[in-house]
C-alpha cells in the first residue's frame, strides 16, 4: 500500500511565538491558518499547528530543548512551499524582505529546471524554505532526465 503523503512536519524552534509570526507571514496569504495548540506527548511543552487546508498538510511548531540549527550541518536543508503563480512567489518575497527576514536567493528561474521558479528564506532560526511555482510540478510523467530535454508536451 503506498504512502498517502506527508501529513505534518514539526520544527523545533528557540521561539515558537517568534516563528509563528514568521510562518504566518510567509504562509498566512498563502492560505494556511493556525489550527490548533495543544500540550506534547512529553507534557512539557505547547505544539502549534499550522494548516494549509487545500492540502491538508501542517507545520507544527515546538519549543527545543537547546542548541542551533545550522544550515548544512545534520537535519533538515529545506522546506518547499508550491504556489500557482510567479506572481505568488513573488509577493511572499516582497513580505519576507518587509518583515526583514534574512533572503538566501531572490525569486529566480532555476538554472537546471526549466519554468522552475522560486526564492529561499531563512526563518529565525536559520532553517532554509522555499517558495516556488513550477508547472511541471503535478506532472506524473516528469523525471530528472527531463531537465536536459525540457518540459513534457
Amino acid at each position: 500500500m503506498p504512502a498517502k503523503g506527508i501529513h505534518h512536519v514539526d520544527l523545533a524552534v528557540a521561539d515558537v511565538a517568534r516563528s509563528l509570526t514568521f510562518y504566518l507571514g510567509l504562509l498566512g496569504p498563502l492560505g494556511w491558518v493556525e489550527e490548533v495548540r495543544y500540550p506534547t506527548y512529553r507534557g512539557t511543552e505547547e505544539v502549534v499547528y499550522l494548516k494549509d487546508p487545500t492540502t491538508g498538510a501542517r507545520l507544527g511548531l515546538r519549543p527545543a530543548d537547546g542548541g542551533a540549527h545550522r544550515y548544512y550541518d545534520v537535519g533538515i536543508e529545506h522546506l518547499a512551499f508550491e504556489v500557482d503563480s510567479r506572481d505568488e512567489v513573488d509577493a511572499a518575497h516582497e513580505r519576507c524582505v518587509a518583515d526583514g527576514a534574512h533572503i538566501h536567493h531572490p525569486p529566480e528561474v532555476d538554472r537546471d529546471i526549466d519554468d522552475y521558479y522560486a526564492f529561499f528564506v531563512f526563518d529565525p532560526d536559520g532553517m532554509r524554505m522555499e517558495v516556488f511555482a513550477w508547472p511541471q510540478a503535478r506532472d506524473p510523467d516528469w523525471t530528472p532526465e527531463h531537465r536536459a530535454e525540457g518540459p513534457a508536451d
